[in-house]
């Protein structure tokens, strides 16, 4: 039996992006086309079968230690980055002063879809969701170049609106304008969630 339900929820590829060098700065650099292999979109700075591990798993793995790389690419949605602009009071946010790989159109709520989703193309390329990407200070540098004075107002207002890191589970080329569909896992949500997180 399936795992994985296909959905009615269809995004819109709407820019890409990669960023070939951590070290010269986060924005991406924006592309037509990106084709994908199971180490990621060649090239990008996030691309790879493991990485070191960062301070986001920094409980479960001393910061360094080689990994899994579940955060080959960073999918945002134009309606959260809207939003995102809008409480920071401007009129739009470059997707690529935040780093982004993706930007889709079309899915509500896009940030809060559950981990282990899939976005799949008409070419069967297909994208695994491993987690929501936490809001932090590195995207205030460029945005505050290309405003000065904005950059300190992103983290807060990024805060449940920054997308979600993934990977890729099938290989395939993603295109601007190409419709990406939801699956969800077919698994009801864990009762114990709330006690686990000490709420």
């Amino acid at each position: 039996m399936p795992a994985l339900m296909p959905t009615e929820f269809a995004a819109r590829i709407v820019w890409l992006g990669a960023n070939p060098d951590r070290e010269e700065g986060l924005p991406s650099r924006p592309l037509a086309q990106m084709a994908l292999g199971f180490a990621g979109y060649a090239g990008e700075t996030h691309a790879g079968l493991t990485r070191p591990s960062c301070s986001r798993v920094v409980s479960q793995h001393p910061k360094g230690t080689e990994i899994r790389n579940v955060r080959q690419l960073t999918i945002l949605s134009a309606e959260d980055l809207a939003a995102i602009a809008r409480i920071m009071g401007v009129d739009r946010l470059d997707p690529a002063l935040t780093g982004a790989s993706l930007v889709i159109e079309g899915i509500p709520d896009f940030t809060r879809v559950p981990p282990s989703s899939r976005l799949q193309g008409a070419d069967g390329v297909t994208l695994v969701v491993d987690m929501e990407n936490r809001p932090c200070h590195l995207p205030a540098k460029p945005i505050n170049a290309e405003g000065p004075g904005n950059g300190k107002a992103f983290k807060q207002a990024a805060k449940g609106r920054r997308g979600v890191t993934a990977w890729v589970e099938r290989e395939g080329v993603l295109s601007v304008g190409d419709a990406l569909r939801l699956h969800i896992p077919d698994q009801p949500v864990w009762p114990h969630l709330e006690r686990a997180r000490g709420a």
